[in-house]
């Protein structure tokens, strides 16, 4: 048996309320981009921060880019 879900013929179930809503909230920054990453738990006590991963993987990329210039 099928229960109603919607109100109004409009495809909304009746307890989802979207009046206070706002059309396009965050449009701008989904259209920057978006580069999340998930650090292990193990890993959240040496990077604390954005900054702090950011500095990490910019040294890695330094040491990197100076092992493939030996080659």
């Amino acid at each position: 048996m099928k229960k109603a879900l919607t109100k109004g013929g409009s495809g909304i179930r009746a307890e989802y309320d979207f009046s206070t809503g706002v059309r396009g909230k965050y449009v701008a920054a989904y259209r920057c981009g978006t580069n999340v990453r998930l650090l292990d738990p193990e890993l959240m006590s040496a990077f604390p921060d954005s900054k702090s991963v950011n500095d990490a993987l910019r040294l890695l990329a330094e040491i990197v880019g100076r092992a493939k210039k030996r080659k």
